[in-house]
């Protein structure tokens, strides 16, 4: 969904019961606090107050403690008081939903970004088509011969990526570039090019149950879905860098494989 750049406060805001005892409590500036923010993320993902990393990935106390750069104790404690206060709900998937959200927001101003975020990915998707081009009617040599030249690029290409991965992660290692066997290894834990991120709408597509549990096995050590949180982040930082990744799906394994990497090193040291 497209997101929002504003969420409507209404000026009552302190005069509320559920606010007013949680201005009665030790922690109530830092629980206000997240609970703004918590408002603001909701307005930012625009799912009627559904708030999740993906539809299959919720956030994680972690999770929101990373995001809204505040202690893990105090982001349980204020999730906790929002619960009993009924000012949030969490389902069995671990997706928070903030209560009665379509009475405090401007749920009509919400569905007509929502619709033009649609509409922008169709646009996107169709002019993507017409980059590629209809099929032209050709001999059959001629199609062989395309066909053997575009495979023979995509290779060079996705060879070309690869080896840039596997020296980036060599030299935070100590080794020498070249040295480490992750071509191979890549190809054989990455699936398919299926993975897409959606750099408007700031979300993973093509990421199913399979492929998570896959990483996980391979990555019991690691928090799957923290750093495919991460990699969202950084991606946001840095808009043009996943437009330019041929593979995502290797690109994740071999950030999963630097993570693992760099938790190994802090263990030791």
């Amino acid at each position: 969904m497209a997101e929002v750049e504003w969420i409507k406060i209404v000026t009552e805001f302190f005069d509320d019961d559920k606010i007013t005892l949680i201005e009665a409590t030790p922690e109530a500036d830092m629980v206000l606090i997240i609970w703004i923010k918590l408002l603001c993320l909701a307005g930012k993902k625009n799912r009627a107050g559904y708030i999740y990393l993906t539809e299959k990935i919720p956030y994680t106390d972690e999770m929101l403690a990373t995001i809204f750069h505040r202690p893990l104790n105090t982001v349980r404690l204020a999730l906790s008081t929002f619960k009993e206060l009924e000012m949030i709900i969490i389902n069995e998937a671990g997706i928070i939903k903030v209560i009665n959200w379509e009475k405090h927001q401007n749920v009509e101003g919400m569905e007509r970004i929502r619709e033009m975020g649609r509409a922008r990915l169709k646009k996107f998707r169709e002019k993507q088509k017409q980059i590629e081009g209809p099929k032209k009617e050709c001999n059959v040599t001629e199609t062989f011969r395309n066909g053997i030249d575009k495979i023979r690029i995509d290779k060079i290409r996705e060879e070309e990526e690869i080896k840039e991965v596997q020296n980036a992660i060599s030299r935070s290692l100590g080794e020498k570039p070249g040295k480490t066997p992750l071509i191979e290894k890549a190809k054989e834990k990455a699936k398919p090019n299926n993975i897409e991120f959606d750099q408007e709408l700031l979300s993973w597509h093509g990421i199913d149950e399979d492929i998570i549990n896959k990483w996980i096995e391979k990555f019991p050590d690691l928090n799957v879905n923290y750093e495919l949180m991460m990699i969202r982040e950084h991606f946001k930082k840095n808009p043009k860098k996943s437009e330019k990744i041929p593979n995502l799906a290797i690109y994740i394994f071999s950030w999963l494989e630097k993570a693992r990497a760099y938790k190994i090193a802090d263990n030791i040291g």
